[in-house]
């Protein structure tokens, strides 16, 4: 963690240097007239979304809530590998590792041949497979996940928050300005004012507000898709048993009482379980069931016979009908018209699922950790507009993957267990389910087509590791200027920059005249370079593409004092030199990253990473043109 960059400051180096003239807030301060960017809905996916915006104090924006404060309990707490790799990048990763309880094994329970009416542990899976991620999978009540986006925006430059009482009543863009186009009227919704509406401009308009959302129906957007026909309840309990695995997360089939989900929380004492009730009737809700927390804690204790349950307190509870559905578009541009889009969608507002795959949060959040590099990019003028209708195409096709194999997997959770399985004749098609999903369920299996923004690229086998397309694989390091063991993708920050990171080739090292001399000398000096066509006069050099360097040698084969300037730069307002640029294998055997990534060791290579954390193209040490091409057919 870098600060003292613009002159020292004591106290908490979270809480970053306000920027002035902010809005003033307060119960009767209005509502501004205008903002660059209207948020509905502080869920997962808007606090994310807002959270990197507030980073940027000349981005005016807002984020509302219908409800009067922030949630308490309840709702998601699956956290997988890839989300927690992004929470690094905003800061918090450490406090949520320290706080949350780690999914380190699943244990599998289905009936006992020998008597039926009673379970049996039948195998375990390990839970994150190995060096799939440096981030376990974690399990954390939503609302401290709130807490802590909400610290990020308190602490930043803009001091954002919420605007908690305020629902979207419906909303409108004029095509024929560029000058906040779209008018939102807001609702008050917590009867204190008597419902009074109020009228907000709005450059963009993203609708963050649920399976319900006002802001997906403003734009005609429509959620397709089917219902299984079956209750489920979730509840979280603090509660006594002789179940043997009740701190590891279980997916326990019984022979004719149904299914239960367990999964241990953060604490060390609450659980919460998913527990399959009633079949549902084509057309009905669960809702009409008029079940109650007492028929789930009696469904789960039949379910996990011969073992028993004594609740003390339920913490939350909910029933539930499974349900997938997705938009056929994220934003409003309707097909076939040729036109930048205005207002967007994220999160559960354009596409739903069951709970039990633990996806539906991290998905989301992901969405808006797509879109909000682009609005920024857009806003602070660094690119064009149309870079914005890359959301929806590639978010799309993610929730579609998502939907396709929740469904599948619910189908296998709620389906009975053959002869065979049970009497272990063959591996039971839910355990084989659960190994063939592990990538998907770790939100690492994403992989982005070929576009202007993911290079169709001739050097792939630079880096068989790093596939373009899909997130950028971190692996230890040692920074050179202090020997301090990291990853290296840890110094990626929620900062919307692009990432180059230089990778040396055998015969490379820290001399003058070497491929990683001559190419951080053409980023810093050559008029092609897209450091210098893409940096504006004033900004740090480091401003819009962070250049970092990786060399074979260890640290203390190296000589720091002979690196090219570029990996030493002068920056903030004091030009104080940054010594946090150059990197080399870690010598103390936890891995090397040349071999952990299949870098070329004899040539080296660039690896291009946008700044959501995903590769965009691989090149060599010398692929200056085609460097220079990809940036400028991205970046203003």
């Amino acid at each position: 963690m870098q600060f003292y960059k613009d002159g020292f400051r004591g106290g908490n180096p979270d809480i970053k240097q306000a920027a002035p003239n902010r809005r003033n807030r307060g119960t009767n301060e209005p509502l501004p007239e205008k903002v660059d960017v209207l948020i509905a809905g502080t869920g997962p996916a808007g606090l994310c979304l807002a959270a990197q915006l507030s980073q940027f104090p000349e981005i005016d924006t807002m984020i509302i809530e219908r409800m009067p404060s922030n949630i308490i309990k309840g709702k998601a707490d699956g956290i997988n590998t890839r989300t927690m790799e992004m929470f690094q990048a905003f800061g918090f990763a450490d406090k949520v590792k320290r706080e949350t309880y780690w999914v380190n094994q699943t244990a599998f329970w289905m009936p006992d041949p020998k008597n039926p009416d009673h379970i049996k542990r039948v195998g375990r899976v390990q839970d994150v497979a190995d060096d799939s991620s440096e981030m376990p999978h974690i399990l954390i009540n939503q609302a401290r996940l709130h807490e802590l986006f909400i610290e990020v925006m308190k602490n930043s430059p803009s001091r954002l928050e919420p605007d908690y009482g305020w629902e979207v009543e419906s909303l409108t863009i004029d095509p024929t300005t560029d000058d906040h186009p779209v008018t939102v009227t807001l609702k008050d919704a917590t009867g204190i004012n008597w419902w009074a509406t109020r009228t907000v401009r709005a450059n963009y308009v993203v609708g963050c507000d649920g399976a319900h959302s006002k802001v997906r129906k403003s734009i005609g957007g429509e959620l397709h898709g089917d219902a299984a026909h079956q209750a489920w309840g979730v509840m979280d309990i603090l509660a006594n048993t002789d179940f043997p695995d009740v701190r590891q997360k279980c997916l326990i089939s019984s022979a004719k009482e149904g299914n239960v989900l367990l999964l241990p929380r953060e604490g060390g004492y609450i659980f919460r379980m998913y527990v399959e009730l009633d079949k549902l009737n084509v057309g009905e809700k669960a809702a009409q069931r008029k079940l109650t927390q007492d028929d789930m804690i009696a469904a789960a204790n039949r379910i996990i016979k011969p073992y028993s349950i004594d609740v003390k307190e339920v913490v939350w509870w909910s029933i539930y009908d499974i349900g997938h559905s997705i938009t056929d578009r994220f934003d409003d541009v309707p097909e076939g018209v040729d036109r930048n889009p205005r207002v967007f969608t994220a999160g559960d507002a354009c596409h739903t699922h069951s709970p039990k795959a633990g996806q539906g949060m991290n998905v989301s959040m992901q969405d808006t950790f797509n879109l909000g590099w682009k609005l920024v990019h857009v806003l602070r003028g660094r690119a064009d507009a149309s870079l914005l209708r890359s959301y929806s195409k590639e978010r799309l096709t993610e929730a579609k993957r998502l939907v396709e194999t929740d469904h599948k997997w619910s189908r296998i959770m709620s389906a009975p267990t053959t002869q065979a399985e049970r009497e272990g004749a063959e591996e039971p098609r839910i355990i084989r389910q659960f190994k063939e999903n592990l990538e998907f369920t770790g939100g690492t299996a994403v992989k982005y087509d070929t576009s202007y923004l993911f290079a169709a690229s001739a050097h792939q086998t630079l880096a068989t590791g790093e596939e373009i397309g899909r997130r950028f694989h971190s692996a230890p390091v040692v920074r050179v200027s202090d020997a301090k063991q990291m990853q290296l993708g840890h110094v990626a920050e929620a900062d919307a920059r692009w990432r180059i990171y230089a990778f040396a080739g055998k015969a490379d090292s820290s001399n003058a005249g070497s491929a990683i001399h001559k190419l951080a000398d053409w980023l810093e000096t050559s008029a092609k370079s897209p450091v210098v066509r893409h940096t504006r006069k004033g900004e740090d050099v480091d401003a819009v593409i962070d250049f970092r360097a990786v060399f074979q040698q260890t640290f203390d084969q190296l000589a720091y004092e002979q690196m090219p300037s570029l990996l030493k730069p002068k920056t903030g307002k004091l030009g104080l030199q940054d010594h946090e640029k150059v990197f080399c294998v870690d010598h103390k055997g936890v891995g090397d990253i040349f071999d952990m990534r299949g870098i070329n060791r004899d040539k080296g290579c660039m690896i291009v990473v946008r700044p959501d954390q995903y590769v965009a193209h691989v090149l060599p040490l010398d692929g200056y043109d085609e460097l220079a091409a990809f940036f400028a057919g991205v970046l203003k």
